[in-house]
Parts: C-alpha cells; sequence; structure tokens
C-alpha cells in the first residue's frame, strides 16, 4: 500500500483534533482557518497544502504545523517524513527514565545488558551485568560511565584488544553526542578524559565517527577466565538518547561461561 500523502494525513489529523468552541459543527475537527491561525500560516497557504499543492514546508513551519495539530512523537515523524523525506530533528533534553517495560526488557535477557545514555552514562543493567561486569549499584554514579571505565589505567588487564575498543567506544561516542547535542556533561567529560588520559587525546585528536556496537572483545575475569562478546546497540523507541547495548557471547566456551556465572 502507498504512503499516506501529506495532503490526506494533514486533513485527517485536523479532523481529529477536538476544539475548544462549544459552538455546533457540521464537520469533525478543527476548519483549516483555525489550523492556520494557530501554525501562524495563511489559511490560502495551508489549503494548498491538503490540497497537494504550496511547495515544501520548512522545519519551522512543520514544528508549528505538528503543535498546532496536536500531533505526538509518532505522528510529528511522520509529518516530517511525509514532507521532507527525512526524520525531524531530535528534540534536545535529556534522556527519558528508565521505564519499567524497559527494565522488564533487560530483566528477560540471559547475557549481559546495559541501559546507556549518549555520554555512555550506564543507567540500568540486568542480572546477567551484574554478573559479569560486578554490581553497578555498588558504584559511584560518575564511575557508571563506560568511556572513564575503558580509559581508566589498569583497563588493559581485562579488555582485549584495548585499542581496539578504546576506539570503538570513542567513535561511537561521538557519533552519539553529535545526534544528542552538545550538552554540559558531555564537554565536561571530554576534558576530563582530554586531561587524564593520554590514549583519549591521541583516539580524539583522530576524529573518527562509526556507530557503536558490531566488534568484539575479549573480557579476562579472575574466577571465570575469558570471555568472548560480541556487542550489539539498539535505539530505544522514544528515549531520547537511550540506547541498549548488549553483550552476546561469540563463541560455545563463553556462552557455557555466562550461563554458569549467572546461576552463581
Amino acid at each position: 500500500m502507498a504512503t499516506t500523502p501529506l495532503s490526506t494525513f494533514l486533513r485527517e489529523r485536523r479532523e481529529r483534533v477536538h476544539p475548544t468552541t462549544t459552538t455546533r459543527r457540521r464537520t469533525p475537527g478543527l476548519r483549516r482557518e483555525e489550523v492556520a491561525t494557530r501554525a501562524g500560516v495563511s489559511v490560502t497557504w495551508y489549503t494548498w497544502l491538503e490540497q497537494g499543492r504550496g511547495g515544501v514546508p520548512s522545519d519551522d513551519v512543520l514544528e508549528r504545523l505538528a503543535h498546532a495539530l496536536e500531533l505526538d512523537d509518532a505522528n510529528r515523524e511522520m509529518l516530517f517524513l511525509l514532507a521532507r523525506d527525512r526524520p525531524p530533528p531530535r528534540k534536545r533534553g535529556p534522556p527519558a527514565a528508565v521505564t519499567p517495560s524497559l527494565q522488564c526488557v533487560l530483566d528477560h535477557l540471559s547475557v549481559p545488558a546495559f541501559l546507556k545514555t549518549p555520554t555512555f552514562q550506564i543507567v540500568a543493567w540486568n542480572h546477567a551485568a551484574v554478573a559479569v561486569a560486578g554490581d553497578y549499584a555498588a558504584l559511584p554514579e560518575r564511575d557508571r560511565n563506560l568511556l572513564r571505565r575503558v580509559f581508566q589505567p589498569g583497563s588493559e588487564h581485562k579488555l582485549h584488544p584495548i585499542e581496539e575498543v578504546r576506539r570503538a567506544y570513542l567513535a561511537g561516542f561521538r557519533v552519539d553526542i553529535a545526534r544528542a547535542g552538545p550538552s554540559d556533561e558531555a564537554t565536561a567529560l571530554v576534558d576530563e578524559l582530554m586531561e587524564t588520559s593520554p590514549d583519549f587525546r591521541r583516539l580524539w585528536d583522530e576524529g573518527e565517527l562509526r556507530p557503536h556496537g558490531g566488534f568484539q572483545k575479549r573480557l579476562l575475569l579472575p574466577d571465570a577466565g575469558e570471555l568472548l562478546l560480541e556487542s550489539s546497540v539498539f535505539h530505544v523507541e522514544g528515549g531520547n538518547g537511550l540506547s541498549l547495548l548488549v553483550f552476546s557471547p561469540a563463541d560455545e566456551a563463553s556462552a557455557r561461561t555466562i550461563a554458569h556465572l549467572v546461576q552463581r
């Protein structure tokens, strides 16, 4: 089935908005002139949009139309996709809270999994993550940051190949903060690591960009030996930058070790 045209989408959403007036109406929803007034555009031009004319609206006009039509995030995204063939700009602000349903997803995974923010701050984890990586709840909040942990002295004794792991984390971090937009938290973290880690400075200056995930690392555990893990990242719909980071065993021996650690 073909995608709904912008003109049809606008008309259908206009008819779903409940007007505040108590005056009896012949048709449901708002009138075209009411939408135009709400959005700060001319009635003629808005009418053209509903007729499939009028050109391509700017981002600013689309945002005003989304507000005028009282669109939720999913419908706002559809408005931009239909009008400009791309999603809307990301809304700036802190990542969404970890909902019970998100925690439930984590808890039902049998492999280590975390929820992280664009600054690689871990905000939730599951039992398998605790069994493999330790109890994040026992750590100070600042130490629940993957970038800090991977660039801290001594990490080279636990993670291999440490150069590739650091490079992959930092390249993914750059992509995530570019998507999320500038923040004081990201700036402070970069400034801190630039001052404390020569390896961070070197890799930061290289400017590499790539999505986080899709690489393997070897994790050395004092009591369980070596685990070969493959990382995958899934963006959380409506999470405003939250993503699910999953470490799957890359061989049978690692799968058996993780299962043993979880059952202890």
